[in-house]
């Protein structure tokens, strides 16, 4: 029997952590075999930026980051299952992607 393996990413802690109690919900329901979520690690991008715009005055630096976060589920292959996890509803800025291994 299969699994399906769920990633999920976003830039919003909150939603990812939100996304993850509903399908985690789901296999309690249907009673699926579930593993996870997996944290993986965090992606961390950073910008340096010259606060003058011209080039003149002092030489200060503004610092921004973004953080990506994800997690990666296992769920065992139901039909009823992955059907209530598509119907799981995606706020914007996350990304979900569900592959079927064998």
């Amino acid at each position: 029997m299969g699994k399906a393996r769920i990633n999920i990413s976003s830039a919003d802690i909150g939603k990812v952590n939100e996304v993850c109690n509903s399908i985690k919900d789901i296999a309690e329901k249907t009673k699926v075999k579930m593993h996870g979520p997996i944290p993986l690690p965090t992606k961390k991008l950073k910008i340096t930026t010259r606060k003058s715009p011209d080039g003149e005055g002092k030489a200060s630096f503004d610092n921004f980051e973004m953080r990506v976060h994800k997690r990666m589920i296992d769920l065992g292959v139901d039909e009823r299952a992955l059907r209530l996890v598509m119907r799981v509803e995606i706020p914007d800025g996350l990304n979900i992607n569900i592959e079927l291994l064998d």
